[in-house]
């Protein structure tokens, strides 16, 4: 694990043997582990998280085909799978319990951990995430093309950059993109968002991708659910305007676990007593 020599923060990176992948990963800070996930084609070394850092060790891994992590051709991709090799990578270092932070399709995997192996779960930090099928999620008006988008889009022209610059085979580039276009994304069954024991925090943009209504839908579901609207934001505001997500996601994770009971209009507000 990183650690701190000196008063100095020690990195680390590395390749993990995972259910048939090299899954590349880096690590940095200290402190207890967070495991951050990145959204579609992101990959550790795009996002840093200098306020995160400061108390945890934070490990950022690359999914199936995703950065330095090459793909397995004859493996598709799912949400499921993402989170079976995160939890693989999680005993591969020896981490028994871990926090999650994940982003976009990162947030649904982290929320599959919870549901599927709760027993490694710590928080579980979400931005961007989809809880049901596409169709139920997202907003139409965000997310539809004028023409069919293709791996030379101009719109994934970022991911596009960044994955030939890092990626085994840069010339794979069309072939993850389509593959990812193959993956069906179903979501999660009331039953199982119901089972959620996990704290959770829900977090997105008021402009995001994702419906606000759906977001509220599944923060009802949740037991243990906390929902924050970022205003002013997008699906990408962590990679253009992180200072706005993370220090809600901080609190979220460095919070004490028993707090006094946030006031009612019967109880009303005692400092000390209520909050």
């Amino acid at each position: 694990m990183a650690n701190t020599v000196d008063g100095t923060t020690t990195k680390a990176s590395g390749y993990a043997p995972v259910n048939g992948l090299r899954m590349y990963y880096e690590m940095e800070g200290a402190g207890d582990p967070l495991v951050f996930i990145p959204p579609a084609f992101g990959f550790a070394g795009l996002k840093s998280f200098p306020a995160l850092i400061e108390n945890h060790t934070v490990l950022t891994v690359d999914l199936q085909g995703n950065g330095r992590t090459a793909d397995l051709p004859e493996r598709p991709l799912s949400i499921e799978r993402y989170a079976e090799d995160v939890v693989g990578f999680l005993k591969y270092l020896g981490i028994t319990r871990a926090d999650l932070f994940g982003e976009s399709y990162g947030a649904n995997t982290a929320v599959m951990i919870a549901v599927r192996y709760p027993e490694v779960v710590g928080r579980v930090a979400t931005y961007g995430a989809t809880f049901g099928p596409p169709q139920v999620a997202l907003n139409p008006r965000t997310t539809r093309f004028d023409q069919p988008p293709t791996a030379e889009s101009g719109y994934i022209e970022h991911q596009r950059e960044n994955y030939k610059r890092v990626a085994p085979n840069p010339e794979y580039w069309p072939r993850i993109f389509d593959k990812l276009g193959r993956l069906q994304w179903e979501g999660f069954s009331t039953e199982e968002l119901a089972s959620i024991q996990a704290s959770m925090l829900i977090a997105l943009g008021d402009r995001d991708f994702v419906r606000l209504e759906h977001a509220v839908e599944s923060f009802n579901l949740i037991p243990n659910a906390e929902l924050a609207v970022i205003p002013d934001a997008g699906h990408f505001t962590l990679s253009s305007e992180p200072e706005k997500v993370i220090p809600v996601v901080k609190h979220f994770l460095e919070k004490p676990g028993i707090r006094i009971p946030l006031a009612t209009a019967k109880t009303g507000y005692h400092p000390g007593q209520t909050r």
